[in-house]
């Protein structure tokens, strides 16, 4: 009989992210640190200039050593722009905070988007992990599979709650220091936790005979 989950295998190993994780934040440093300095010299519009154009260039740098690493293509660009409408959207209303205003929003969205998937039985985590094992939708026909799947995503759902649990009161009080420096601690740290607590998840949640991910029974 073979173990349902492997012990040294994990999601973490599965869907890796860490990378990803940790550079999606460095534009918004770069943003807080440039807006923090130029707010001295020259409040106003023009320190978000400054700011929005210090994210800019780091989104640009980090883009470019994520091509070099073998990054897909779309992703990086994706990436980028995501840094660019933050920094339109600044510069368009005049309010430093409003460069993290995507940030709040797309985890609103996710939050939302994430529950749904489980609520339709088709939750994100299976979709995501099916794919990167080559599995299509395979893992839907088998009712274990798909139950732990649908428990484990609301670890994920979780995640993107926390978030907007601190990112929304900051952004209502003007936070801009404060918003950026959450946006760091609440990204890879937190994803790991996530990943972390969604394995457990799956792993309590498969029969002990359940041949595992990457064999999906039915």
């Amino acid at each position: 009989m073979r173990q349902a989950l492997p012990e040294d295998e994990s999601l973490a190993g599965l869907l890796g992210g860490r990378r990803g994780a940790v550079d999606a934040t460095l534009p918004g440093v770069g943003y807080v640190i440039a807006w923090v300095i130029a707010e001295r010299f020259a409040p106003g519009s023009t320190a978000i200039a400054v700011g929005c154009a210090a994210a800019l260039a780091v989104g640009v740098a980090v883009s470019i050593v994520r091509l070099r690493r073998g990054s897909a293509p779309r992703a990086v660009v994706l990436g980028l722009l995501g840094v660019a409408v933050a920094a339109v959207i600044a510069l368009h209303t005049g309010r430093a905070v409003d460069f993290f205003l995507v940030q709040v929003l797309s985890n609103a969205a996710s939050a939302l988007a994430w529950a749904a998937s489980i609520l339709i039985r088709w939750p994100f985590l299976g979709v995501i992990v099916g794919l990167v094992l080559g599995q299509r939708t395979r893992w839907r026909r088998d009712p274990a599979l798909l139950r732990a799947y649908m428990r484990a995503s609301w670890v994920w759902v979780g995640q993107y709650l926390v978030r907007l649990a601190v990112f929304v009161p900051l952004y209502m009080a003007d936070q801009v220091v404060a918003l950026g420096a959450a946006r760091v601690v609440l990204s890879w740290p937190l994803v790991a936790l996530c990943l972390a607590a969604s394995w457990w998840v799956l792993r309590r949640s498969l029969p002990p005979d359940h041949p595992g991910l990457r064999h999906p029974s039915g």
